[in-house]
């Protein structure tokens, strides 16, 4: 029988995470032959067939399914002892990756990287700004920014901050099609929103908050996108304030009404307390947000 490898793991691992052979080789940087030999490998090891190998993917089997838990454990730990040996009088070195939400990232954290890369000129950064949840545990992220708290696994999360929606139109479009006065009024209008089979978080269904009889006849996968549609006419959009005061010219409907409130919380996985890069990191998120000010996010006109 074959000796059991800590490389088989990883390769398991890549496999789960990936579902598809070469797509998991080409992650791991290998040929999807060699990845193929030891999964093989791996099974020989432990004495079980961990996949369903099918046209469409690899599928795990219920072996592979309680293996899954402590492979990711064994690779917490191998992160974990790597981690020990970053000298922070050197500086942080590595790789940190931060998955966010596709405004939070472009607007705010996108233009901070300048700074955290001043005070960490050899750590690498990458910046995944993107309409979807990210999971920590799948290692698609160090750190990520949700717009809801995890009820269950082993993350820690901090909320960072509340902010503001509201309804905006452009002036040409409430000229074209006359000022809104009353919440009556809304179901006359046409409205930008989201795709609903692509709505990444529930937190995202503005439209249901206000009235269950809003149906938008645009449909947009993201907010960066909605914005500009709502900016050129074609009909009015729930968006975020600190988004809406970037494009001159918009114009709150009903600001004393109607007000909608979010929350954007920074989640890192309980193992990575022992990373000084992801650590670092995350503070560094969470303290230049503080020094911005709640203002940033709340709409203050």
């Amino acid at each position: 029988m074959r000796k059991f490898d800590w490389d088989d793991l990883q390769a398991f691992l890549a496999v789960v995470r990936a579902g598809r052979l070469t797509v998991a080789a080409r992650k791991l940087g290998v040929d999807h032959s060699t990845l193929s030999r030891r999964i093989v490998g791996l099974e020989e090891a432990i004495g079980a067939t961990l996949f369903d190998r099918r046209a469409a993917g690899y599928a795990l089997t219920a072996e592979g399914e309680r293996l899954v838990p402590d492979a990711e454990a064994m690779e917490n730990l191998a992160i974990r002892i790597r981690s020990r040996q970053d000298d922070a009088a050197q500086g942080l070195t590595g790789s940190v990756r931060i998955g966010t939400p596709e405004a939070w990232g472009t607007y705010f954290l996108a233009p901070e990287l300048k700074e955290l890369s001043r005070l960490h000129p050899e750590l690498e950064v990458e910046l995944v700004a993107n309409p979807r949840m990210f999971s920590i545990s799948k290692r698609e992220a160090d750190i990520a920014v949700s717009m809801t708290r995890p009820e269950k696994g082993r993350l820690i999360a901090r909320r960072l901050n509340d902010y503001e929606l509201g309804i905006y139109a452009a002036p040409g479009y409430l000229a074209e099609h006359g000022d809104v006065t009353g919440r009556r009024q809304l179901e006359q209008h046409r409205w930008v929103g989201y795709i609903e089979d692509l709505m990444w978080s529930s937190e995202l269904d503005y439209l249901g908050e206000i009235s269950a009889s809003l149906v938008p006849q645009i449909r947009i996968s993201n907010v960066i996108s909605q914005v500009q549609a709502v900016a050129a006419g074609v009909g009015l959009g729930v968006l975020p304030c600190f988004l809406a005061r970037r494009e001159p010219g918009l114009v709150r409907v009903l600001p004393g009404e109607i007000s909608l409130t979010r929350s954007y919380w920074l989640l890192t996985h309980a193992d990575a307390r022992d990373l000084v890069r992801v650590q670092v990191v995350a503070d560094f998120i969470v303290s230049r947000l503080a020094a911005r000010g709640g203002d940033f996010w709340m709409d203050t006109a």
